[in-house]
């Protein structure tokens, strides 16, 4: 239907058209606030809806479209895919592992092993999904310079050697799948991009959308980290929020399109607090709620630990993890402990 035959007056419709809106097909993807300017945009569409609604009996071309029950949401949720850490600990509370449509931060002090896990999920992602993975390929932003190829084909070989072995305990099931991918495939499929400053940063994750509609089956966007460069030299606050705000609505909306995940890996900085100085987080306060769930690595004596810090769906919990040759493993003491906060 054409705008001039909806039933609003005359200097409404000729506002709409001389603004080049002139059917209701070019109506549909509008809300009000892109109306804004008229003072007349709540009528405006309430009438376009009501006319399309008209138009098209079956109501799925309408202006508000994707309504979900609360039942569909949760068996959604509950299929969605999880990306091992190798260490069954870790992966316990998290709920099986990182969740795909979610993004998770995950933040520590240096030499926590932050670039460790990371390279260990871009690994991960790549386990077919006859072993129980994704199959997937992964982007992995780095911008402090810490990734380590060398490292990455060591964890590499070291899961081609767990899917051996996890095949030999299918063959004793009389079942069997076989091992084809090699360390050399899984480097193939980590998408590595070096960057150097903000601007570059927020580039590249504008561009990530085209990126991944031209490289298939990418499932997880690792950022390590997000926060280097914005901590130097950045005296305008301000902007600084805003444009971290755009960045993780960006990334949610990757995460949520393409069904993949996102970890975006984080520093610590010092905040006073009751009187003290007190070990927290980088990007201050607003940052913190820009993520679905927050992972706080810490050191406990000589052992390594990670906690649940925020979530909407995770208890909060607290495990511990080594770094080994392999990559991400339990303990070797203690590894079935488990604390419930």
């Amino acid at each position: 239907m054409e705008v001039g035959r909806l039933p609003i007056s005359a200097s409404q419709r000729g506002k709409l058209i001389s603004a080049g809106y002139t059917t209701l097909a070019s109506l549909s993807s509008l809300s009000p606030s892109d109306l804004a300017r008229e003072s007349e945009a709540l009528e405006i569409l309430k009438v376009a809806s009501h006319d399309c609604r008209l138009d098209q009996p079956d109501k799925s071309n309408g202006i508000f479209t994707g309504a979900q029950t609360a039942w569909e949401m949760l068996h959604e949720e509950q299929s969605f895919p999880r990306i091992t850490t190798s260490c069954a600990d870790l992966d316990n509370i998290l709920g099986g592992g990182i969740n795909c449509k979610e993004v998770t931060e995950i933040g520590g002090v240096p030499g926590i092993g932050k670039t460790q896990l990371g390279i260990q999920l871009a690994v991960n992602v790549q386990i077919p999904v006859d072993f129980g993975g994704l199959g997937g390929k992964a982007v992995y932003i780095d911008t402090e310079g810490s990734f380590m190829v060398e490292r990455a084909l060591q964890i590499a070989e070291a899961s081609v050697v767990d899917m051996s072995h996890y095949n030999e305990l299918l063959r004793k099931e009389l079942r069997t799948c076989q091992v084809e991918i090699q360390p050399t495939d899984i480097l193939k499929n980590i998408f590595y991009f070096r960057i150097c400053s903000y601007t570059e940063q927020i580039a590249l994750i504008n561009h990530l959308d085209k990126f991944i509609l031209e490289h298939n089956d990418v499932k997880i966007v690792i950022i390590d980290s997000v926060t280097f460069h914005f901590r130097q030299d950045f005296e305008d606050l301000a902007l600084r929020t805003r444009l971290l705000g755009g960045m993780a609505l960006k990334l949610m909306n990757l995460a949520n399109k393409y069904n993949l995940a996102v970890v975006i890996f984080n520093q610590v900085t010092t905040k006073h607090k009751e009187g003290s100085f007190q070990l927290s987080l980088a990007l201050g306060d607003s940052w913190s709620h820009c993520c679905t769930n927050r992972v706080i690595l810490y050191w406990n004596g000589d052992e390594r630990n990670a906690h649940i810090d925020k979530s909407p769906s995770l208890k909060s919990a607290s495990a511990p993890f080594s770094v080994t040759r392999k990559g991400i493993r339990n303990t070797a003491s203690n590894h079935k402990r488990i604390k419930l906060m």
